[in-house]
């Protein structure tokens, strides 16, 4: 039996692939409008939190370090959906 230590890593990578593979295929369909683009944007941020937490190791750190990091996604994160919503315009 695999040690479930060395196991998770993997299903982290996996779950970035499949988040990966989604926002692909929704990149390359013929669909638009604001709910993709938030649904892309937000999965962006998922992808990008779970990089920080478990290949960046910041899930054994202060949570001082991990809050600053999930600001910036925030942050971020917000000023492209309000770009992209006020382009829209």
């Amino acid at each position: 039996m695999a040690n479930n230590k060395a196991l998770f890593p993997t299903v982290i990578w996996l779950t970035l692939v499949a988040l990966t593979i989604i926002t692909f295929s929704l990149g390359e369909s013929a669909m638009s409008g604001k709910g993709v683009m938030l649904t892309l944007l937000a999965i962006t941020m998922i992808k990008s939190q779970l990089v920080a937490n478990y290949f960046m190791a910041l899930r054994k750190t202060k949570f001082l370090w991990r809050a600053i990091m999930f600001g910036y996604f925030i942050i971020v994160g917000s000023l492209i959906a309000m770009a992209y919503l006020m382009g829209l315009k």
